[in-house]
């Protein structure tokens, strides 16, 4: 009877410590989400163990503890109304949004530091960051200058939430490391900034004071009037130019047609005087001929001859022979 009871005694108690296991086993896992850095903290105490950052993923840490997580991904910050301060001493007003990211081995540093409480932090530093980053840029540069602001204020904030440390590994990395950075292991907890990684950076609607945009646009009006002006003076200079080149080329033109004209007459007259030099020649040498084919020696017979014929060219005289017949022509009204 009494080894009954014993053997009763121990299956209760084994049942017990299984169930026991069962539920207490299951318990002592915890898990951190993909998006989740993790310190193993102590419900009992609240104390928090910070020599092991735990990534995603279930642990065995026990009933009485838990993680206690910071986010992994990215902290959006948007900035709205933020002032800041230009070379020309005035004040201008602008919207702008950025992203980091907790660095996983410096995250022990952040939660001494600041706990869970960093994100007001970082924010309020940034923004004491941005108020002195566009210093060096005129009101007007951030309408010309938009781009060159905006990665002078992004540098200006990630130097100042990250630090100026070197990254780990970042000289066996494709993009090297930063310039003037300090290496990891000469870095020191204030090195480290605050501890974030600002990767990205938007510049957003930047608020011009009126009388600020309406001096620039009296600026930039008395420019295109300079504009203008420098344009109608070139235009007047090209006319002038233009009429000295339609001159210079109708005088050319004149020049040329009057050269043509002389070169047409002069070789018009030359042809004309060697056309009657052959005319002539040929006269002679017809006259030469006729006078030995007709046997005429006599000079007065040949100026006879030539007195003939130069009549016979005429068409208003009318030749016969015997002057007793006609002399020279019919006469009008029927007498001859």
């Amino acid at each position: 009877m009494g080894s009954e009871n014993t053997v009763k005694a121990v299956v209760v108690i084994a049942i017990i410590a299984v169930l026991l296991v069962i539920i207490l086993v299951p318990s002592s896992f915890h898990g951190v989400e993909y998006y989740q850095f993790g310190f193993v903290r102590r419900k009992s105490t609240g104390s928090v163990n910070t020599d092991k950052v735990y990534t995603s993923g279930y642990y065995l840490i026990g009933i009485d503890y838990e993680f206690k997580n910071f986010k992994a991904d990215a902290h959006f910050v948007d900035l709205e109304s933020v002032a800041v301060f230009t070379s020309d001493r005035l004040e201008v007003r602008l919207d702008c949004t950025f992203q980091y990211f907790l660095r996983e081995e410096d995250l022990q540093d952040l939660h001494d530091t600041y706990d869970i409480q960093y994100e007001d932090i970082l924010r309020n530093n940034a923004i004491d960051e941005l108020k002195g980053a566009t210093v060096d840029f005129s009101t007007r540069d951030f309408g010309e200058k938009r781009a060159e602001i905006e990665k002078t204020m992004f540098n200006a904030v990630k130097k100042r939430l990250g630090g100026n440390c070197c990254k780990p590994g970042c000289q066996n990395s494709p993009e090297g490391c930063e310039v003037g950075c300090k290496k990891v292991e000469d870095c020191t907890k204030e090195d480290k900034g605050f501890f974030a990684d600002v990767r990205y950076f938007q510049l957003g609607f930047v608020d011009i004071p009126d009388d600020v945009i309406s001096r620039n646009l009296q600026t930039l009006t008395q420019l295109e009037d300079g504009f203008r002006e420098e344009y109608i003076q070139l235009a007047q200079l090209v006319r002038i130019r233009t009429e000295e080149m339609v001159t210079q080329i109708q005088n050319a033109a004149e020049e040329i047609s009057q050269n043509a004209t002389a070169q047409a007459a002069l070789i018009l007259s030359q042809a004309n005087a060697e056309a009657r030099a052959v005319v002539e020649d040929s006269y002679n040498r017809g006259l030469s001929k006729l006078y030995t084919d007709l046997g005429i020696t006599n000079q007065d017979q040949k100026a006879s001859l030539n007195y003939i014929r130069t009549l016979r060219d005429q068409t208003n005289v009318f030749l016969t022979v015997n002057f007793n017949t006609l002399v020279t022509g019919p006469v009008y009204g029927g007498q001859t």
